[in-house]
């Protein structure tokens, strides 16, 4: 199976680096090029190829605006991002909007040559400094979201946590059953969680019964 390809960037000197490398690999197909977003949807509609590598900083139209918009086709291609940049006003917003891997152009020809491989098998790929700015991503925000609680939510998600029901959770915490449900539904949204059995793993997940414990509460 040949995994046809379109390179997505505004340097004419990194479009034939690449296209030259990638033409002798066995497999794949360069089927066009592009200097801008704008150009990338016309060539991917009119050659359908399976993988795009896709530069973020373009003018006419950038990156991740091509990327959104590819996805809005009825069979989109997979974009591997290829950029000089490791930022989250750059990583998150083109994941969000359909990106399959995301490589630095620090990566070795060898190492884009195994994305688009591994990309064509539905198989995603991060250059590992990416990765660590994901975990660490999520991390922030897993921890920036329950600091969001206030005191006494705090202490409905953590008898959350401990299985309790609202009728104990209104006897443990001193208040109405109603009022209860009324935190219940806060924390829920707060935490952009669907439902309290999710609210219970989180806990765990983020282990607030050990922090609580040795705090004292």
């Amino acid at each position: 199976m040949t995994i046809r390809l379109l390179l997505v960037d505004d340097h004419d000197m990194v479009r034939l680096g690449l296209s030259t490398y990638l033409s002798m690999e066995e497999g794949l197909e360069v089927a066009g090029e592009a200097r801008n977003g704008k150009e990338a949807l016309a060539q991917v509609k009119a050659l359908e190829p399976d993988v795009v590598l896709m530069d973020l900083q373009m003018e006419t139209m950038n990156g991740i605006e091509a990327t959104a918009e590819l996805q809005k086709l009825h069979r989109p291609p997979k974009v591997i991002v290829l950029t000089s940049f490791l930022d989250d006003e750059m990583l998150y917003p083109v994941l969000e909007a359909g990106a399959f891997s995301y490589l630095l152009k620090t990566s070795t020809a060898e190492e884009i040559a195994a994305a688009v491989r591994s990309a064509g098998k539905g198989e995603a790929v991060f250059t590992s400094s990416v990765t660590s700015r994901m975990v660490e991503g999520m991390r922030r925000r897993s921890k920036a979201k329950h600091n969001e609680l206030t005191k006494r939510e705090m202490e409905v998600l953590l008898e959350l946590g401990r299985g309790k029901t609202n009728q104990e959770m209104s006897q443990s915490l001193f208040i109405g059953i109603k009022t209860v449900k009324t935190h219940v539904s806060h924390i829920l949204q707060k935490l952009e969680l669907e439902d309290r059995t999710q609210a219970a793993i989180y806990v765990h997940e983020q282990r607030l019964l050990d922090h609580a414990e040795k705090a004292g509460n």
